[in-house]
């Protein structure tokens, strides 16, 4: 399932004691988002394996993989951003120069 999808990792969050690292993935195009996700958390103990091999920390993080909405936020704080409520009570200020 994972070999054929492209996944982006938007961020990594870790846990003050490096234990646990809470990993924000968005597949391209958004498809099959949720699949992706339980894919990737079905098989962390792999994935924990190879960053354990590629970090160095005393312990290897626990991975917990989530759907990463930022995207979605900034879409809707642009559109608020352009909406003519917005528009009207910023004006038609010109920066100044």
């Amino acid at each position: 399932m994972l070999n054929k999808h492209v996944i982006t990792v938007a961020n990594v969050r870790m846990s003050p004691d490096l234990k646990l690292a809470t990993v924000a993935v968005i597949p391209l195009g958004g498809k099959n988002a949720d699949e992706i996700v339980k894919a990737l958390a079905k098989h962390k103990k792999e994935l924990r394996t190879l960053v354990a091999h590629r970090v160095n920390l005393k312990y290897a993080p626990d991975l917990r993989f989530v759907l990463d909405d930022s995207f979605d936020a900034q879409s809707k704080i642009d559109a608020l951003l352009r909406s003519p409520a917005v528009a009207r009570d910023l004006g038609s200020e010109e920066p100044e120069e």
